[in-house]
């Protein structure tokens, strides 16, 4: 067999099922939108709406999430059937796999990679700031030494905030996927609640003069304000590495990624709608504009709890995106790729190996990096695999091996293929080095690849 016919031998589905058989199938439908919640509502829903609309769109934000909504449900519905035709671990890994074949399930995996750590870790110090600043509301001070990223010049050498937080997620994980779903659940419960408190409270301070007018920006603003929350959204994608895990896929795979993607905008919407009516957007370009607006109508109380649903927000993105990185390189160590130790599973049918991993590479990120000039690589790694999912509809539909009696994508091939063309024009407005730094990373990608991976492959020593 040739290189070219080497790297773009196809996985089967049967194959998939059969070695995910380890994993224990305890998740439902209720599970599954309570993790997309968790992850994709974070604490950006107390901040994007007011920098946004104070920026871009001006009171019409809620129009640019409804934008960025209908784009993003066009990439959730090729999840959805994916998940539903393909319930096995490694998300967008295994179906480049299964359609595509290796070499392309690879270059998704990659990216993958790129997306799951590097979120987790810039949450995590996000998470840490947050933390220490709710200390120090209890006269508790973290020693300037071990409050931030190595940095001697500012006296910071290590964030030990955000490198305890990973730690402690990765041990929750390592309980079992049951146990750390129920937490996972409870939490994202707190903070809906948490954003419902906000809603009824913020309802009776609106004046609706402050929506005027509604599109300062005209509707260049909002389509434009639709491109900055189109991020917001990331990261529901997640929910489909849980797939092998999950029962009745074809049922509750569907549910669990549209439901979070309706859930998550309504609950956008409304913030929007209640910030922008007690605010006049020109004011709401701040770090902490939801705080800001309680406060300034003198409900300092409930800022302070809006501090406590950030914290939980953040808490549950980290969780999920870690099981969804772990479940990632379990995939590759399952197909030789990497190490097949990390598809090795412990008695509570974890992968803990891969947890390890993803825990160690990512608390050395977060407690020693500055990441906000490498946050942006965080959305070209979804990008290209929303732009290759939507496209893989495509040859999934022609595959007679692979029944789906669960949820398609309708229109087809029409929307697929839309949803490919917005996913590119939402890529093009992210900044010109992203792309050299993420050539440089895929470079280094290849390169594993071809010196490891496929000498390594299971699928070419068939």
């Amino acid at each position: 067999m040739n290189l070219l016919s080497k790297m773009f031998r196809k996985e089967t589905l049967d194959n998939y099922i059969d070695q995910d058989s380890n994993l224990k199938r305890s998740l439902g439908a209720f599970d599954l939108v309570a993790m997309g919640v968790g992850t994709v509502i974070g604490a950006g829903i107390f901040i994007l709406p007011g920098t946004v609309a104070s920026t871009t769109a001006g009171p019409g934000i809620m129009f640019s999430f409804l934008v960025a909504t209908l784009i993003c449900s066009l990439s959730a519905m090729c999840y959805a059937e994916f998940s539903s035709s393909l319930p096995v671990a490694g998300s967008a890994y295994s179906y480049g796999n299964v359609v595509f074949g290796e070499i392309i399930g690879w270059v998704l995996g990659w990216a993958l990679v790129l997306e799951y750590t590097l979120s987790v870790a810039a949450v995590a110090a996000g998470w840490s700031a947050y933390f220490q600043t709710f200390l120090s509301g209890f006269g508790i001070h973290v020693p300037k030494a071990i409050s931030g990223f190595y940095d001697p010049s500012k006296g910071t050498y290590v964030n030990v905030f955000a490198i305890l937080i990973v730690i402690l997620i990765a041990f929750i994980l390592t309980t079992g996927t049951k146990s750390s779903t129920k937490l996972n659940n409870i939490i994202v419960a707190v903070k809906v609640l948490i954003i419902i408190l906000f809603l009824v409270v913020g309802a009776f301070f609106i004046k609706p003069t402050n929506w005027n007018p509604l599109l300062p920006f005209g509707v260049k603003g909002v389509f434009h304000g639709a491109s900055l929350v189109f991020f917001a959204y990331l990261g529901f994608d997640c929910v489909s590495s849980a797939a092998s895990e999950v029962k009745n896929p074809k049922k509750n795979m569907p549910i669990g990624i549209l439901g979070t993607l309706m859930i998550c905008t309504v609950l956008y919407i409304l913030v929007s709608l209640v910030l922008t009516g007690m605010v006049n957007y020109k004011d709401l370009n701040v770090a902490d504009p939801v705080s800001f607006a309680l406060q300034l109508v003198h409900q300092n109380a409930v800022a302070g709890i809006i501090a406590v649903g950030a914290l939980a927000g953040m808490f549950t993105m980290m969780l999920t995106m870690i099981y969804g990185g772990s479940r990632l390189l379990y995939s590759m160590g399952r197909d030789g790729l990497l190490p097949k130790g990390l598809h090795k599973v412990n008695n509570k049918s974890v992968p803990s190996r891969s947890v390890f991993i993803v825990t160690v590479v990512i608390a050395f990120m977060s407690g020693f990096l500055s990441l906000d000039k490498l946050a942006s690589l965080v959305n070209i790694g979804t990008l290209i695999a929303f732009i290759v999912i939507s496209l893989g509809i495509i040859p999934l539909r022609k595959r007679q091996d692979i029944p789906n009696a669960g949820f398609q994508v309708p229109l087809y091939p029409f929307l697929p293929i839309l949803s490919a063309i917005l996913s590119v024009a939402i890529a093009t407005q992210l900044p010109e080095d992203t792309f050299l730094i993420a050539g440089i990373w895929f470079v280094i990608g290849l390169v594993i690849y071809f010196s490891y991976g496929i000498k390594h492959s299971l699928l070419n020593k068939n």
